[in-house]
């Protein structure tokens, strides 16, 4: 099927924050006033769901709650886009309850990244409807080295534009929701090219082990001519993704997969381009397929935005890497 596009944001618009993972009543006012006034100065008319900040002891609301949430923000005409609150482990928690012919009927924005990569390739393989991800509404709590990451956010999702996904300048691993005034910034050597090549597709992709979730489900998009955007968080080790990588690649259609993109990783995994290299070259089933890594999304800030079943032209140059994202 053809892929839905939802219409893009224009000043005023009302954005839905909501919490399909944890819960808003984890992130501090601080944050949560600094992520407000950020997105107002967009130009945007910020909402928050009924239930977003209620928590349990796994820092979530119920399943009913977080579905009513994300039905009532589908549903309401004034809401133009919906951001989450941030990740956590729990999202696929929902699939089977929602609604995906509400979904397809009102196409809109749905913006959040790790563990929302499960809400966004289901909407995806159950109604066609392109997602992004992007930062979450706690991402926009982040006071430094934030230019970046607003830049992208924009261009994706307030313009229908062709977008080139250039690197970032410096980039950071810090706790800087606990230290504002502490923060450490990396000089970024750019992307990386680990096999060279050429590829025109669909994105698909987000965490890894989280969009591995949702093998042998319903829930699985085709990898028809995919795109494959990969990243995992500090969880992950070199053995654990080389481990969650494999998995994919068993799986019967990976075989239709065209490029694969891979985000920065976070430092405590342990992980450089020197072993990640390693770990692609052993993998029979990437041979001949062009491989990127070091790329400006993940667990690490700043990143950009791109279309979870969006068109992108990969083009794996070893002096000049290029990753462009469609007009759409």
């Amino acid at each position: 099927m053809q892929p839905i596009i939802p219409p893009k944001l224009h000043k005023g618009d009302e954005i839905r924050i909501l919490a399909p993972s944890r819960s808003l009543g984890m992130i501090s006012f601080d944050v949560r006033k600094t992520a407000l006034e950020r997105l107002q100065e967009m130009g945007l008319h910020v909402t928050f769901s009924k239930r977003c900040d209620e928590m349990n002891d796994f820092t979530s609301s119920s399943i009913q709650s977080r579905v009513e949430d994300l039905h009532e923000a589908f549903q309401d005409t004034q809401v133009k886009a919906i951001l989450t609150v941030i990740g956590g482990f729990n999202s696929n928690q929902l699939l089977q309850y929602l609604d995906y012919s509400l979904i397809k009927q009102n196409p809109k924005i749905l913006c959040g990244y790790s563990d929302i990569t499960a809400l966004q390739n289901a909407i995806l393989a159950k109604s066609s409807l392109v997602t992004y991800s992007g930062p979450h509404f706690s991402s926009f709590g982040c006071i430094e080295g934030m230019e970046y990451t607003i830049e992208y956010f924009q261009k994706c999702l307030f313009a229908s534009d062709p977008i080139s996904l250039d690197s970032s300048s410096t980039w950071s691993d810090d706790e800087w929701w606990i230290h504002q005034d502490n923060r450490k910034f990396i000089p970024n050597p750019g992307m990386r090219v680990l096999q060279e090549g050429e590829a025109l597709g669909k994105l698909i992709g987000g965490n890894l082990c989280t969009l591995n979730l949702l093998q042998g489900t319903e829930f699985m998009p085709s990898l028809q001519d995919a795109i494959l955007f990969l990243e995992d968080d500090y969880l992950v080790t070199p053995e654990i993704f080389d481990r969650d990588l494999q998995s994919l690649l068993h799986l019967p259609d990976f075989k239709k997969v065209k490029a694969l993109v891979i985000g920065r990783f976070q430092k405590a995994s342990q992980m450089d381009d020197d072993l990640l290299e390693q770990i692609i070259s052993t993998k029979i089933e990437l041979q001949n397929l062009p491989v990127i890594c070091n790329a400006d999304f993940g667990h690490t800030y700043p990143m950009f935005t791109f279309p979870v079943g969006g068109s992108v032209l990969v083009k794996a140059q070893k002096n000049n890497p290029q990753i462009l994202l469609q007009k759409m």
